[in-house]
């Protein structure tokens, strides 16, 4: 992504990218090139790989230093095999480990 040199995983079908940042069971947090408004739904198709739409339901939109805006929120209608794939894409110090087998 341009501000921060980070490479995107979701192009936004309004216009924009985001990069994954954290995914957990109800929840994933993402860094945009463009605000969503908090009760707002933005869909995105992974970049590379499967093509998968994402949507997320936005709960929190806030504006950061790099002038990008870190959207966190709820993913809509995603399946197990997209949850896997947006972990995977997942980075930071903050991304979860991988689920272990037992």
């Amino acid at each position: 992504m341009a501000a921060t040199g980070e490479v995107a995983h979701l192009r936004w079908v309004l216009g924009g990218e985001a990069r994954i940042v954290r995914v957990s069971a109800d929840a994933v947090t993402l860094d945009s090139t463009t605000p969503s408004p908090p009760g707002s739904r933005i869909d995105g198709t992974l970049l590379g790989g499967s093509g998968r739409t994402v949507r997320v339901k936005i709960h929190s939109s806030r504006r950061q230093e790099s002038g990008e805006f870190r959207l966190e929120g709820r993913p809509i209608d995603l399946t197990k095999e997209g949850r896997e794939e947006l972990l995977g894409l997942a980075s930071g110090d903050d991304a979860p480990p991988p689920a272990r087998g037992r």
